[in-house]
């Protein structure tokens, strides 16, 4: 059965986790913090006694936003551990969701919890962990987590690495699909959602289009409009046309902002420049 530590800074919040989370019977031992401290110094201890230990733990239910330590800094330190446990983050903002499957998160849950989807995010974490992969290894350097070392692993802009950095996870009909950023061609703003447009398809996902201009910028991704995130490896045409700029891409036609045309211009002129030196 899952060894759980649950982590809220809101009591209501924690007790809440703490009944959905004990009337599920995969779920045996749960733990609570209302720190993330706390968390870190009984995930320590864990991690000191061996994944196995009588306080392993498999998964931790992560809140974000907590003053001092917040979700996502705690995460990003159990990244050190050698055997770092599952991560299901469970918040009220959902302006975290690229950052926290970068960080390879099981799960992004919001709250309100909804039980039906609560029960989801525990059948995930419980096949993991049945798969061999909860308490998962990190990478081959890490020997463990050293208190003091501060921060580490890549930072909220970052979406390099493996794992969920290279991918989104897109849900539907209760299928989860992981997209590889790489196929990715352009993006196209929804409202407070953004669709992944591929040669295959497209994609619709809960994250603002500046959340992914701000994650994706290093991927090589470039705001054309205030609709339209691209691939700047994927344009293949650009074209000026009575004054109005326009790019191809995927097969599709959009056009660019007078704003933006000028880093479009600069970033287009770079990347040939480059391209001309390496083929020297």
């Amino acid at each position: 059965m899952l060894r759980v530590l649950a982590v809220d800074d809101e009591e209501p919040a924690l007790e809440e986790l703490l009944y959905l989370l004990g009337g599920d019977p995969r779920v045996g031992t749960v733990l609570p913090a209302l720190r993330a401290g706390d968390a870190l110094d009984r995930l320590t201890g864990a991690a000191e006694g061996g994944p196995d230990g009588p306080e392993g733990i498999d998964v931790v239910f992560l809140d974000i936003n907590m003053p001092g330590l917040g979700g996502l800094e705690l995460a990003r330190l159990l990244h050190r551990f050698a055997a770092p446990p599952l991560i299901v983050f469970v918040t009220a903002h959902e302006d975290f969701a690229v950052r926290a499957f970068d960080l390879k998160a099981v799960d992004y849950l919001l709250k309100p919890l909804r039980e039906e989807r609560f029960a989801e995010a525990v059948r995930r974490v419980a096949e993991l962990t049945r798969a061999g992969q909860g308490p998962r290894p990190a990478a081959a350097h890490a020997t463990g987590y050293t208190r003091g070392t501060g921060a580490v692993g890549t930072g909220p802009g970052s979406v390099s690495g493996g794992g969920f950095g290279d991918q989104v996870p897109v849900e539907l009909g209760g299928v989860t699909r992981f997209v590889p950023i790489a196929d990715i061609t352009y993006v196209e703003a929804q409202g407070d959602y953004a669709r992944l447009h591929t040669r295959r398809g497209s994609h619709l996902v809960r994250v603002p289009l500046s959340a992914l201009e701000e994650q994706w910028r290093s991927r090589g991704f470039v705001r054309i409009h205030r609709s339209h995130l691209v691939a700047l490896g994927r344009i293949e045409e650009l074209r000026l046309d009575g004054g109005n700029l326009t790019v191809r891409v995927g097969g599709r036609v959009l056009a660019v902002s007078r704003r933006n045309a000028r880093e479009l211009r600069d970033l287009l002129a770079r990347q040939a420049k480059g391209a001309a030196g390496r083929a020297r």
